[in-house]
Parts: structure tokens; sequence; C-alpha cells
């Protein structure tokens, strides 16, 4: 069973957002920093279309700018986790297993690299209880833009059920904002993943969040 402890807050850099700018990878590190000035302590780089070379440039430049202020898990890949030096990796239902991920961080002697796995039903998070991970995400929770076809909401009760199902460190995600994220750790969340409510202002919305949570 993980003894992880996960901060209440879980931030998540998607990529989709930066894309637009003349120069995304500088935008990427700036949005990260600003994180960190908010109090943020764990940080998701997700990136769903970038080819493997640009994912580890972005990703590199990311833990040069983050190094020892915070933990970084890379979305899908273990490969580019191990390449950029990050802390763990997070894995969705079509992803390289659990178990597989795990072989491979042991090979290479990065047996403490974390791993995430995202479920989004009550089964799937049962499912999940006997994998080899350190935290379950489970959503979405609340109707959320960040995914092109997301999975159906669960709501609260989707989290109280999950939490019901596992013991394990639990992480939700989905549309979270500073007006729910109280009820959403009230129906049993350990921390909550935000996208889109951090865009804007990241260091300010950071410490808001960091405040409400606290």
């Amino acid at each position: 069973m993980s003894s992880l402890q996960l901060p209440r807050l879980y931030p998540i850099i998607d990529v989709s957002f930066f894309t637009a700018q003349s120069d995304p990878t500088a935008a990427l590190v700036r949005f990260a920093q600003e994180l960190l000035h908010g109090g943020a302590t764990l940080i998701q780089y997700r990136n769903k279309s970038a080819n493997a070379r640009q994912m580890l440039s972005h990703a590199r430049e990311l833990r040069r700018a983050t190094y020892n202020s915070a933990k970084l898990i890379m979305n899908d890949r273990s490969d580019l986790c191990l390449a950029a030096g990050f802390d763990g990796v997070h894995l969705g239902q079509d992803d390289l297993s659990p178990a597989a991920a795990r072989q491979i961080f042991s090979a290479a002697r990065k047996e403490q690299l974390w791993i995430g796995f995202s479920t989004h039903n009550p089964q799937q998070v049962q499912e999940a209880d006997s994998f080899p991970v350190d935290y379950i995400a489970v959503g979405p929770v609340f109707a959320t833009a960040s995914k092109v076809n997301p999975d159906p909401v669960i709501g609260l009760e989707g989290v109280r059920q999950a939490r019901r199902a596992t013991a394990r460190p639990l992480v939700a995600i989905g549309g979270i904002t500073k007006g729910n994220c109280l009820e959403v750790m009230a129906a049993g969340a350990d921390s909550v993943a935000v996208i889109s409510d951090l865009i804007e202002s990241p260091r300010k919305s950071t410490e808001e969040f960091l405040r409400i949570l606290l």
C-alpha cells in the first residue's frame, strides 16, 4: 500500500494551452515558475499532440527550471519520464500498464519513481487498487473542456464511491475550481488536479487554491 503524501493541489500543465504562443517552451517554463511561486510542489506535464523529441525538450526545460523546487510527473510516457529526470509518470487506461512501467523503472534502478493511474468509475478504481501504483486519479468529477472526448461525469458521489473502493491516495480531476474544490475534498479526495482554473493567473490562482484547501 502506498504511503505517498500528496499535496492537496495537483496542477497540470496542458501544452495545448500554449501552442499559440510565439515560444511555447518559454511560456511553459514561465507558467511552471509562476505555479511554484504560488506554492505548488507537484506539477504534471501533459502533451497529447507533440512528438517525443518536442516532449523531451519541453520536459528537460521544465526540469531545469524547477530543479529541487517541485516534483514533476510525466503524462503517459515512462521512457520520457526517465530521460528527462522526472519524478514519476501518470498513466491512462490505454497507456502502458502500471506493472510494465514499474518494471521499466526497476530496470533503470529508479524504484522510487511514482506511478499514478487514471480511472473513470468505481470498478476501475477497484481494479487499480491491486496495481503497483502510488496514487489513483478519478474523474471527470464535473464537466471539463480539457479533453476532446471526456468520459462520463461522475459527480461528487463518484468521488465518494472511489474513496470507498481504495485506501490509496486519491486524486480527483475534471472541472475542479476554487468554487467547488472543498466539496471534492469533503467527498474523499486527497488531492485535486486542476488545469483550466490556473491558466489566467497561475501564481495568484495557486495561492488562492492553497488558502482554500489548507
